[in-house]
Formats: C-alpha cells, structure tokens, sequence
C-alpha cells in the first residue's frame, strides 16, 4: 500500500547543538536526532542538518518526499517576514539553509521562529496550553524570553521583537546594564542569573558570605537555600517575583491571555515561588485578571522542536 501520511521536521537550533524531530500531522514524535551546532553559513553547515533529516526519515523508515514542512526554532528575533536583521551567539545564513532544505525536500514549506516563540507553540499543541486561544508563556533561563499566542497564532512583531518580555523596562533608575544595553530590564532581576544577582547584592548588603555557587546563572543552588530557610536566598526571590508579577500584570492589561505558562530551566525550581508570584500577580493586576492561570509548562527540552514542526505544520496547511 502506498505511503499516504505526510511528516513535519522541527528543528531547534541552540548555541552548541541541533535538535531535530520528526512528527506526523497527529503530533506523534516518530523520532529525534541531535548534532554539535556547526556555523551554518555554507554547504558544510547546511549538510549538518540536511543530514540529520536523512538520518530522521531512515530509522523512521518514511519516505523524504513526504516532509512537507520544516520548522526551525533559533534563538534571534524573527520578524513575520522571515528576514532575520538580528543574531546573537549563533552563525546563521537563514536564506542559504532554507534553500538546502528545500532542496532536499522539495514538497516542504520552511520557517523560522523565534525559540521562545516555538516553546509557546509547543505547548499550545501537546503541552500545558492545549486548547487555550490566548497564551503567553515566560522562559526563565539565563536570560527571559517568552511567546505571545493571539487567537492560536504567534505573534511575531514587525520586527521581530514581539515576546521580548525580559526587556521589559521596569526600573528606569537602575545603574546597571541588561545584556541588550538597556537598564532596569526584567531580565535583569528574574532570570536565572538575575536570581544569583540579586543574592549576591543581598549578601553583600547584609555582610553575609554567600553560598557555593557554580557560576553566574546557578539560581538552582539560590531555590535550594531557600527550601533550606535561607532568609537572604529567600530576599532574593522576592525581588524576582516582585519584578515578575508585575510584568505580568502588565501584560494582563494588554494581551488579557487565557493563562501564562512558566517555562525554562528555572520552572523545575517553581515549587520555591510560584505560589508568591501568583499572590503579588493578584496584587498588582487588575480585578477581571486575577484569576488568570499561571501554570508550569511540560515540555522540557523538547517544546522547541515540537513548537517549530507545529508552525511548519499549520503554514503547510
């Protein structure tokens, strides 16, 4: 009997490896690869992830014909045109890669997304979200990211910037600079590094010698000590949830999602404070949205390469 399903490929593209799944139209993962992160700026590059789809419909034992859609999360804004002006710890020639894998599956529509968006999407399709409209999810990592779902679709922002939530300014007064250059950026108190930042300002502040740390972004040890009663680890999460209700409260205003959904590798740690942030998120927000959800996302490591195979699915159909 003739092969009649047709496959999606998401691929989530990181700073030192590539992820690569393969899906069909109901969402099974039919089976995953990864490779080291190779600069995909020219043939050699392109062969890296062209290879690993080859090597996805082999064990799979599916024809490659029948990939109608690939999906590729990276970590860079991704305006809703597609042209990426913006790149951050990655080499990427978004046009060249496209034409390679198109070339090697030719009945495949190709799109990128941003990777907080594609977790978003993800999660919307197999996740937490299943079957919300209007989402907003937060990715609390080294830095904080996030994806804004409007009526089951991302948005993307003219420029790329929409679900920027870590720059969000929300202490203009303060002296010290985000990443991005900016000050007072949400990112600057509530993300994993920024959990470690404001420990050690406690620390010093209180004279207290800080624990064992294992670098700038280990706010894993922070959530322990506190579990542990650690008053100044305690004062640092404060301050973290303090910024992030009330971005979320502010985002409330405007998106007035169905839920919001905590993702990253600092949501493993929720148990330490999502039950203070969705009392300062009731605090801070207006009436009709304090009983808007704020939930753990499930998807782990895998929400990029299930979000971006997600897009490509719904811009094959």
């Amino acid at each position: 009997m003739p092969e009649s399903k047709n496959y999606f490929i998401g691929i989530d593209i990181g700073g030192t490896t590539v992820k690569e799944g393969l899906f069909d139209e109901e969402g099974n993962l039919l089976g995953k690869v990864s490779v080291p992160t190779p600069p995909l700026i020219d043939e050699a590059g392109y062969a890296a992830v062209v290879g690993g789809i080859e090597q996805l419909m082999a064990e799979a034992q599916r024809p490659i014909l029948f990939v109608r859609g690939i999906g590729l999360a990276i970590p860079c804004p991704v305006p809703a045109s597609g042209n990426i002006t913006m790149m951050a710890n990655i080499q990427i020639d978004a046009t060249g890669l496209a034409e390679a894998l198109r070339e090697r599956c030719p009945h495949a529509v190709v799109r990128y997304v941003n990777d907080a968006n594609a977790a978003a999407m993800g999660e919307i399709w197999q996740g937490s979200a299943q079957g919300a409209q209007n989402m907003v999810m937060v990715t609390i990592g080294t830095g904080v990211g996030g994806g804004v779902v409007i009526n089951g679709d991302v948005v993307y922002g003219a420029f790329g910037a929409g679900g920027e939530i870590g720059h969000m300014c929300l202490n203009p007064g303060e002296s010290r600079t985000c990443g991005c250059g900016g000050f007072g950026h949400l990112e600057q108190y509530s993300s994993a590094s920024g959990v470690v930042s404001n420990y050690l300002r406690e620390c010093q502040m209180r004279g207290v010698e800080p624990i064992e740390l294992s670098g700038p972004s280990d706010s894993r040890s922070v959530f322990q000590a506190c579990r542990e009663g650690d008053k100044v680890a305690w004062a640092a999460v404060e301050t973290m949830t303090d910024y992030l209700a009330q971005a979320l409260s502010i985002i409330a205003a405007i998106v007035d999602p169905d839920e919001f959904l905590i993702g990253g590798g600092a949501s493993a740690s929720a148990d330490v404070y999502l039950e203070k942030l969705i009392e300062k998120y009731q605090r801070f927000t207006l009436t009709v949205s304090e009983t808007t959800p704020i939930k753990v996302a499930e998807l782990g490591n895998d929400a990029g390469i299930i979000g971006s195979a997600y897009v490509a699915l719904r811009a094959a159909k």
